[in-house]
């Protein structure tokens, strides 16, 4: 028999034998072969390790409160609209919620002219 980590492969087949039950040297049969032999796997190794021992960026944006500033959000973006004022073919916009939650939301178009 073959192992790989904890996995036990039978040597005559290849099939993937089931693990034993925690018996140390346990003798393993094959269900497709029939050939039996002693348990090599390893046994079960538990490790324990503090989050700081590998310190990670992605850890560090993610906890439980983060502080978004304005340059985090992008608050509009471009449509292909034409502003009413200068004529200028695309307009930033942005939606707020400033009615009742059954109710939609309101769209707000701004041009780089001002007009709003």
């Amino acid at each position: 028999m073959a192992a790989i980590a904890s996995l036990v492969f039978c040597t005559d087949c290849g099939n993937l034998l089931d693990s034993n039950t925690g018996v140390g040297r346990a003798i393993l049969t094959c269900d497709v072969c029939g050939a039996s032999c002693k348990d090599t796997s390893s046994k079960v190794v538990v490790t324990q390790s503090k989050p700081t021992a590998f310190p990670s960026a992605l850890r560090a944006k993610r906890s439980e409160v983060q502080t978004l500033t304005e340059a985090d959000m992008q608050t509009s973006a471009a449509i292909k609209e034409t502003c009413k004022k200068c004529g200028r073919d695309e307009v930033r916009y942005y939606t707020q919620q400033l009615r009742g939650a059954d109710e939609g939301t309101t769209v707000f178009y701004t041009c780089e002219c001002g007009y709003k």
